[in-house]
């Protein structure tokens, strides 16, 4: 359970959401004949299923995956041995901090491979902030303004929680691409984007106490565009302004927060809420606490 606290008038409310320690599934690889993975310190592999031990996993070693009929199997010193379940889960000792390595990328949390009418889901099940601390330096240039690198963790983080779900019938919330929101994990991070990341910790945006669908682009050519106009259908909290973007060509929707407009009002020495109240209509700033 979630609660919400407003930050102008510390107006409480409830919210339901996912477990704060596995906060957002978040979909790296679905229908893959194969994948390739290891662990930056030794790992286990274990059936989700039973929640039994399959393998333990020697530190910094590739290990590939492959489904087997209804199975899977891991090839392991080139010899492939068979895995009694069609879901797993890749974890560290209780007292182990490790990343875990898929796509040739490193990952915080728990990663879930899932065998799906023998193709292979990949799944990253990971806390909220650390999802997020892998979204922003992907979505927007880690070198740019702080204050702009605050506004996108902010938009970022509401809009992953407005769209859990979102990819429910594949059994995560949201992809790793620009169709939901670029995210690189561990390996994307720098120490200045997560730095914005733990300045704006669990604070999202709200329009008429709920959460709100944070849309952005990279810029929207000069000025922004409703929601009405770009899908059809009116968000009250969307609207179209100058989006100080002039010096880009439009790149994307233009729906919401320009991206190199937040940049550069940064610039200009508005902050992050500044830039947010400005793009967006209307809209609170809230906490995400858990209880």
């Amino acid at each position: 359970m979630k609660k919400i606290i407003l930050l102008s008038a510390l107006v409480f409310t409830l919210f339901t959401s996912h477990n704060p320690c596995e906060a957002i599934k978040i979909g790296l690889q679905v229908n893959a004949s194969e994948i390739t993975t290891g662990t930056s310190v030794k790992g286990t592999i274990i059936d989700a299923n039973t929640n039994k031990t399959v393998c333990d996993l020697d530190k910094m070693t590739a290990y590939e995956i492959r489904p087997y009929n209804s199975l899977m199997a891991i090839k392991i010193k080139d010899k492939y041995y068979k895995i009694n379940s069609d879901n797993i889960v890749i974890r560290f000792p209780s007292n182990e901090t490790g990343f875990v390595s898929i796509k040739n990328k490193w990952y915080r949390g728990i990663i879930k491979i899932q065998n799906k009418n023998g193709k292979l889901t990949v799944i990253n099940d990971v806390p909220l902030e650390d999802y997020i601390k892998g979204v922003v330096p992907s979505e927007m240039p880690s070198g740019w303004n702080v204050e702009a690198l605050k506004a996108q963790a902010i938009a970022a983080r509401s809009y992953a929680m407005s769209n859990l779900g979102k990819r429910s019938s594949l059994g995560f919330d949201l992809y790793d691409t620009p169709e939901d929101q670029a995210y690189g994990g561990a390996s994307a991070e720098t120490s200045k984007t997560n730095q914005a990341v733990n300045d704006t910790k669990d604070i999202v945006l709200i329009y008429d106490m709920k959460i709100i669908c944070a849309y952005y682009s990279a810029s929207a050519g000069g000025q922004s565009v409703s929601a009405d106009k770009a899908w059809g259908s009116n968000l009250p909290y969307i609207r179209s302004v100058p989006s100080f973007d002039d010096n880009v060509k439009k790149n994307g929707h233009g729906v919401g927060m320009s991206q190199h407009g937040a940049n550069n009002l940064a610039n200009q020495g508005y902050n992050a809420y500044q830039i947010l109240q400005y793009f967006y209509n209307d809209i609170k700033f809230a906490r995400l606490k858990n209880s």
